[in-house]
């Protein structure tokens, strides 16, 4: 879905809108998680994927980028790879995103000037290129749930510094009700709906309790679960 497939026009006036901004995921690995203590790991995938998916549904670009994959960090996590299949990350050894002449480059082709960003840890691979892009003329969002770092000190002091650089603070999810804006706007609606029952906890719940006690609609049908074979795992 997107904006050229018929999605609805949103209002700008300072607001995120689907085509009016590019993605960046930033060094989603192994290794980084690992290292991360400020938010639930968990909570970090879940609200990463959540992200991944609504750019989907939305059509917005993604730019994803890992660094030193093989000396450390390891592959892109599988949950953001199954989002995104076929989509090759820009392998870089450099901290800072912004000193990647590939990653800059695949923002620049985009020709957004806004940039909703996250990535681990946040207070380098989030901070650093998010004062630089603003230095080049870039709005840049901060997907804080998103991100994490070593400490929440590190965390903390990594977001004012972005917040006084001029960057704004959001979430996966205000990311994707702004991109929605309107209930109205039905071709977005299902699909943002599955990913509120999906990822967001007692929002999703509350919606799936909404359609089946008050409104009468059948329940939610997931896939079944299939118990994995030693075959099935190492596909």
């Amino acid at each position: 879905m997107g904006q050229n497939n018929g999605t609805s026009k949103r209002s700008e006036k300072g607001l995120l809108t689907p085509d009016n901004c590019v993605v960046a995921l930033i060094d989603h690995q192994p290794q980084m998680l690992f290292g991360t203590s400020n938010f639930d790991r968990q909570s970090i995938i879940n609200c990463t994927v959540a992200l991944g998916k609504a750019a989907r549904v939305f059509d917005v670009p993604v730019v994803l980028t890992t660094v030193e994959t093989k000396s450390f960090s390891g592959n892109l996590w599988p949950q953001i790879r199954s989002v995104f299949p076929g989509q090759q990350p820009i392998e870089r050894s450099s901290m800072n995103s912004w000193d990647d002449k590939n990653f800059v480059a695949a923002i620049e082709k985009t020709g957004r000037k806004k940039i909703v960003l996250a990535g681990l840890w946040t207070e380098t691979c989030v901070a650093l290129p998010t004062v630089q892009a603003i230095h080049d003329g870039y709005e840049v969002y901060v997907v804080e749930d998103c991100c994490g770092d070593v400490s929440q000190l590190a965390h903390d002091n990594a977001m004012r510094r972005v917040v006084q650089a001029g960057a704004k603070p959001v979430t996966a999810l205000s990311v994707t009700l702004e991109w929605q804006r309107d209930w109205a706007n039905r071709d977005t609606y299902d699909a943002v709906m599955d990913l509120a029952k999906t990822h967001y906890g007692a929002y999703g719940i509350g919606v799936e309790y909404c359609y089946t006690m008050v409104h009468g609609a059948p329940a939610t049908k997931l896939p079944e679960y299939v118990v994995p074979t030693a075959e099935l795992a190492h596909k």
